[in-house]
């Protein structure tokens, strides 16, 4: 809303109740403001305004349509229309400064265009503050600023100078929002991982840092380079090793968005490449003494350049989110190395408690999550590989807490509930998920 020529800065611009859609902001004093430009902005940004009262003060006076209202900063004029302009304007007349407020809207288009208001029953006062909009967008919402945007994208969206902002969000199902139109996200999580496959322990420590920006209302583009440390241990030899993963570029397209008072419905696309740019070399038999194919599982890769696809759908209502994101992973062999190709299954149930019902920030998000996850059969130096399929359940409760509309800490524990994995399928015990979320 910011980027309005005549909107103030974001820190101006005040919401004074997110569950109805309400705010208020004083515009540049020697701008001229438009109602249908208002509109569109909240339009591109995904957000339906409608209405909107504006008060003002400034000099009454007359031309061929009637009485107008003269704003002396902006010299910019204000047609007065409807049933109630007697009332308002009774005692006065051409050349009085007056102040009145009154419901606002754009007639015409273009060169003809201009600014009118229906003043409310109550007569006119004299000069009062200076101008402000007070408008009612009523899909500004998803339980505090409307989910997805999620400022923090995540889960919900907000609107100040982007347009959509989101805090808080899924924390390991896609959503499909777009977290800030027309800036970005940047999204560090520590991962610590407990796997075993008979007398061998492993364990990792993954960071993974992404980085997201929002170009338009419909499209996401982001980058995301995992770091890897894993610890192994058979009883008989132990060792560790460190690298980066496979960097993996995205792009995501929402072409789905239906918003409404206390409700959010919304899909998106999402395109991934991963690109063969981690570290491939896995230790020796000397250095562990497993089968070859389980000691590639303990470098930072899966494969080679694999193509990712996934769909996402979330609803909110209330303070009740629900989401979900299927997606499938063709994986290529890098050195004669890949796991199975992968298809998963994500859903995402939230309950938020606002810290206040009228004013975004403070919310802490509930979130219990699932992952089903099938791998295919595995290669190795060309070969198919015996035992390598796997097919798990897992349960991960998390919490969020939006600490600022731009910022939010979140932490999920993830468990196995069902796990029917190959001979020379690492199986994963717990995982643990600590990170934080910055919109920029």
């Amino acid at each position: 809303m910011s980027r309005l020529d005549y909107a103030p800065k974001l820190k101006e611009i005040e919401v004074t109740d997110f569950q109805k859609g309400l705010g208020v902001f004083t515009p540049k004093p020697d701008k001229a403001v438009s109602f249908a430009a208002l509109k569109e902005t909240l339009k591109k940004a995904g957000y339906t305004l409608d209405a909107a009262d504006i008060t003002l003060n400034g000099t009454l006076a007359k031309d061929d349509k009637g009485w107008v209202i003269i704003v002396q900063a902006s010299r910019q004029s204000f047609s007065l229309e409807g049933a109630n302009i007697d009332r308002a304007l009774v005692g006065a007349s051409a050349g009085t400064e007056i102040e009145i407020t009154g419901g606002w809207k754009t007639i015409g288009a273009g060169t003809t265009a201009r600014e009118v208001i229906t003043p409310l029953a109550h007569k006119a006062s004299a000069i009062g503050p200076p101008l402000f909009l007070d408008s009612q967008i009523p899909n500004f919402v998803k339980i505090g600023y409307a989910k997805e945007a999620n400022a923090l994208g995540v889960p919900y969206e907000r609107l100040p100078s982007s347009g959509e902002a989101k805090p808080a969000a899924p924390i390991r199902v896609t959503s499909p929002g777009l977290t800030v139109y027309k800036g970005g996200a940047v999204t560090p999580r520590l991962y610590l991982i407990k796997q075993h496959l008979g007398t061998l322990e492993v364990n990792r420590q993954l960071i993974n840092a992404s980085v997201s920006y929002t170009p338009t209302p419909r499209l996401q583009l982001e980058g995301e380079i995992p770091f890897l440390r894993t610890a192994y241990d058979n009883k008989a030899t132990s060792g560790s090793e460190f690298g980066a993963g496979n960097v993996t570029a995205w792009a995501k397209y929402r072409f789905f968005r239906k918003v409404k008072t206390y409700g959010d419905r919304q899909a998106a696309l999402r395109v991934g490449l991963e690109l063969p740019t981690g570290k491939k070399t896995a230790p020796s038999f000397s250095q562990i003494a497993v089968p070859a194919f389980v000691r590639q599982q303990l470098t930072p890769i899966s494969g080679g350049l694999s193509p990712h696809f996934e769909l996402a759908f979330s609803q909110a209502g209330g303070r009740f989110i629900f989401g979900g994101n299927a997606e499938v992973i063709f994986r290529t062999e890098r050195d004669g190395f890949r796991m199975g190709h992968e298809q998963r299954f994500n859903t995402d149930l939230e309950y938020v408690f606002p810290s206040d019902p009228h004013k975004p920030g403070g919310e802490v998000f509930l979130i219990l999550e699932t992952t089903f996850l099938h791998w295919g059969t595995g290669r190795l130096n060309g070969l198919s590989v015996a035992g390598s399929k796997a097919t798990e359940y897992f349960l991960a409760p998390g919490i969020q807490y939006a600490a600022h509309p731009r910022f939010v800490i979140e932490g999920s524990f993830q468990f196995p509930v069902i796990r029917n994995t190959g001979a020379q399928v690492l199986r994963t015990d717990r995982n643990l998920l600590l990170g934080v979320k910055y919109l920029f």
